[in-house]
C-alpha cells in the first residue's frame, strides 16, 4: 500500500514526520493525535509519547490565531482526516 496515495495523506504524512521529530503542534501531528486510536487500530505506527492531550481544542485555537476562516477550515481538516482513516482501514481489510 502506498500512502502517499490515500486520501488526507498530505496532512497525515507530513504529521508523522513531525512527531518523529518532537514536534507536535503541527497541524498533522494535531489531527494524528485526534484520530490516534484508529489510525493505531488500523496499522499506523507513529510516536504516541509525544501525542499532546486535547488535539481539537489545540488545532482549533492555532487555526483561529492564523486563519480568518478557522470552523470551515478545521471542518475541512477533520473530513480530510475522515478520509485518510477509512481508506487505511479499507486497505487493511484487503
Amino acid at each position: 500500500m502506498e500512502w502517499q496515495e490515500l486520501p488526507g495523506a498530505e496532512l497525515i504524512l507530513p504529521g508523522l514526520k513531525d512527531l518523529q521529530n518532537g514536534n507536535s503542534e503541527t497541524v498533522g501531528a494535531l489531527l494524528i493525535a485526534i484520530a490516534s486510536k484508529r489510525l493505531t487500530e488500523a496499522g499506523l505506527i507513529f510516536y504516541r509519547s509525544h501525542l499532546i492531550a486535547e488535539p481539537e481544542l489545540t488545532l482549533y485555537d492555532r487555526l483561529q490565531n492564523e486563519r480568518d476562516d478557522a470552523y470551515p477550515y478545521y471542518n475541512a481538516l477533520l473530513s480530510s482526516l475522515n478520509s485518510f482513516c477509512n481508506a487505511l482501514e479499507l486497505a487493511k481489510a484487503d
